[in-house]
């Protein structure tokens, strides 16, 4: 059953002869809890694809329904609610706040929606991340891996729908990128989350589900691996 559903998806920057077609055109469904990798030369529209589905950059035209709701009905207030609650991001750059330790960082999405971060649900996830000993440290005294173990851990904080992932693996070393993207995999089977991961590393494509190639912003490819 169709869980995330794109609809003849376009985005335009600029106008008249400087206009750039980001996407275009683009339609796809993606099934609950299914591991998608989206790949593509730069400038292709693998960025603009994901900000739009995680409600990040409204799109020229098209749809994108996530569990039925059609995202981009809703006005930004809405929209900011739902990318807090529904999506979770993950950068290769981690944007971490340098002030705020493992722990704060983390559940600092719950506590911006005006919530209290239960107790259980913190041990959970710095468990998952073996990340319990380091839940003190501020980021300039994590290594990289770590530092993306937690951009990872506030991303599942909220239990969202669909985890979007830009290239987590871009900064980091082979050993830890086999450790975040086992990380990933992991979430998504215990917890039936659907992900999206941009990247260039055809190992890591190939240890999803299903692979969409995107060039001159739209689909060329959309196949299963053997994983799925």
């Amino acid at each position: 059953m169709e869980f995330l559903k794109i609809e003849n998806l376009c985005k335009t920057y600029g106008k008249g002869e400087n206009a750039v077609k980001a996407l275009d055109d683009v339609s796809f469904t993606i099934p609950k809890g299914q591991m998608v990798a989206v790949i593509g030369a730069s400038g292709s529209g693998k960025s603009t694809l994901l900000h739009i589905l995680g409600g990040v950059d409204r799109p020229t035209s098209g749809k994108v329904w996530l569990d039925g709701q059609d995202v981009y009905a809703q006005n930004n207030k809405n929209l900011a609610i739902f990318r807090r609650r529904q999506v979770g991001l993950i950068y290769q750059f981690y944007n971490l706040i340098p002030v705020l330790n493992a722990e704060e960082n983390i559940t600092l999405p719950i506590i911006m929606d005006g919530r209290k971060p239960k107790k259980e649900r913190v041990e959970e996830i710095l468990g998952l991340l073996d990340l319990t000993k380091r839940r003190n440290h501020l980021p300039s005294q994590l290594s990289g891996g770590q530092q993306q173990r937690v951009s990872i851990g506030r991303a599942l904080f909220t239990s969202p729908n669909v985890i979007l992932a830009d290239e987590p693996t871009g900064n980091l070393d082979s050993k830890n990128s086999a450790e975040i993207i086992a990380l990933l995999r992991k979430s998504n089977r215990e917890f039936n989350q659907t992900m999206i991961i941009i990247t260039h590393d055809e190992n890591i494509a190939l240890q999803c589900d299903r692979i969409l190639t995107l060039s001159d912003g739209k689909i060329v490819s959309d196949a299963l691996t053997h994983q799925s």
